[in-house]
C-alpha cells in the first residue's frame, strides 16, 4: 500500500511510526502543534476524536496538499481516563487500578486532504484484562521507564508489559496506538484516488 501524495503522520511516537512501516506506507513524522487541553465535557471516544482532528488539521495548515494521520490513545479504567502519566509515581498509581481489572482502550483517528476538503475521523475501542500485578512488578516495570510515554502507563508490546495482559477483545493494534484495520479500511474507502492498494 502506498500514498500517491505525501503522508504525514502527525505524531511523534515510535509505535506509530512502526506499525505504518509494517503495513508498508512511505510517510513522514511531523509533530502537531496543538494544546490538549480540552475544556469541553466530553465522552472517552468524543475526546480521542477530537484531540486526533485536532493534531491532523494543525499539521494540514501548513501541508496543504498532503493526506494527515493524526491520532490519539486514552485508557479509560472504572471510570476514570489514564492519559500518559507524568512521572514513576503516577505511573505505578496507574498500574495498581489497571491489575485485576478489564479496562477500555480507545484509539481515535483522523484522516485530513486540505485541498481536496476531506476530514475523515474514526474511534476504536479495545477491552483488555490485566492480571493481578505485584508490587514487585509494578516497581520493576516502571524502574525501565516504559511505562512513562504510553496512556495507562503499559505498553501491551513491551517485553514486561506483555506479561501483564491475561486477554483482550479487540484490536490488538489498536491497544498498541493505531488500529491498523480500521485505518486501511477508511483509505481505502474514502481516499481510493490518492493510495495504491
Amino acid at each position: 500500500m502506498q500514498s500517491n501524495t505525501d503522508f504525514i503522520l502527525a505524531s511523534q511516537s515510535p509505535r506509530r511510526r512502526k506499525l505504518l512501516r509494517q503495513i508498508g506506507i512511505s510517510f513522514i513524522q511531523v509533530s502537531p502543534r496543538v494544546d490538549e487541553t480540552v475544556t469541553k465535557n466530553l465522552t472517552p471516544e468524543e475526546l480521542v476524536e477530537h484531540l486526533a482532528i485536532r493534531k491532523a488539521t494543525s499539521v494540514a495548515e501548513r501541508k496543504t496538499n498532503a493526506l494527515i494521520l493524526g491520532a490519539d490513545t486514552l485508557v479509560v479504567s472504572r471510570g476514570l481516563i489514564l492519559g500518559k502519566p507524568s512521572g514513576a509515581f503516577e505511573a505505578a498509581d496507574m498500574l495498581r487500578q489497571l491489575s485485576s481489572s478489564t479496562h477500555k482502550v480507545h484509539t481515535g483517528i483522523a484522516l485530513v486532504h486540505k485541498q481536496s476538503n476531506r476530514i475523515v475521523t474514526a474511534v476504536e475501542s479495545t477491552e483488555v484484562t490485566f492480571g493481578r500485578l505485584t508490587e514487585t512488578e509494578i516497581s520493576n516495570y516502571v524502574k525501565t521507564g516504559a511505562p512513562l510515554d504510553k496512556a495507562g502507563a503499559y505498553g501491551i508490546q513491551d517485553d514486561r508489559g506483555a506479561l501483564f495482559v491475561e486477554r483482550i477483545h479487540g484490536d490488538y493494534y489498536n491497544v498498541v496506538g493505531l488500529p491498523l484495520r480500521r485505518l486501511y479500511t477508511l483509505l481505502r474507502k474514502y481516499f481510493s484516488d490518492l493510495m495504491t492498494f
